[in-house]
């Protein structure tokens, strides 16, 4: 039986409306794990708490431990362009670390991780189009990822001006980095609770909708997989 990885930064309110009472509940090396079971999958679910060494940690767990066969990441994020307003769903295909820079020892571009050619760090190619199989509503973006929120338009702006990302969050790159260290695939669902020019106001205020209607989608997807 097939075993998905379900990695949750903030959003276990949604999980819980969703799926209810887990089979298991357990704590295993500081995080919380809960798995559902039914015919045809196991889902584990992990809070991992924001940030991303907090998300790559929880991916780790995932694979390393439970031996899940491909980790699903859904979640809220900020709107980077006036395309992605509040409550919209995509599916993340590539991943900036912008804060990453080793460019002073090894002349690498920011945001570039040595064993890839550019700054973009890719999710599962496969999965992604099996997603929008699914969910044809879903629009591919580019994910600037790092660890601190961003609320101001004009920084949100300059994400999308140097990066040409789509969105912004603080937990993909540490679970893509992860993933495709291990050879796991990943699928990334998110949906934006801060549009451009909302911040952190508006995120606190549609956060738990936007997380139940990412979910949806993401559970959608998952009965596929």
């Amino acid at each position: 039986m097939k075993k998905i990885g379900l990695l949750v930064a903030v959003e276990m309110g949604a999980v819980l409306e969703r799926y209810g009472t887990p089979q298991e509940k357990q704590t295993l090396f500081g995080f919380e794990l809960l798995r559902y079971d039914n015919a045809d999958y196991s889902i584990y679910a992990v809070n991992s708490g924001a940030g991303e060494i907090a998300a790559a940690a929880a991916a780790e767990l995932l694979i390393a431990v439970c031996g899940v066969d491909l980790v699903v990441n859904f979640g809220v994020v900020g709107g980077l362009t006036p395309e992605m307003k509040l409550a919209r769903t995509v599916v993340i295909e590539r991943v900036v670390h912008y804060d990453f820079d080793t460019s002073e020892v090894d002349w690498a571009e920011p945001g570039r991780y040595l064993e890839y050619p550019t700054p973009y760090l890719p999710a599962s190619p496969e999965l992604v189009e099996k997603a929008l199989a699914v969910a044809p509503e879903l629009k591919k973006v580019t994910c600037a990822s790092a660890d601190k929120f961003v609320g101001r338009a004009e920084a949100k702006r300059a994400l999308h001006e140097r990066w040409g990302a789509d969105i912004c969050e603080m937990e993909s790159a540490g679970i893509v980095l992860t993933c495709n260290r291990a050879g796991v695939p990943c699928l990334l669902i998110k949906t934006v609770s801060d549009a451009i020019e909302g911040g952190g106001e508006e995120f606190t205020r549609e956060v738990a909708r936007s997380a139940g209607l990412c979910l949806e989608v993401a559970d959608r997807i998952i009965k596929e997989l």
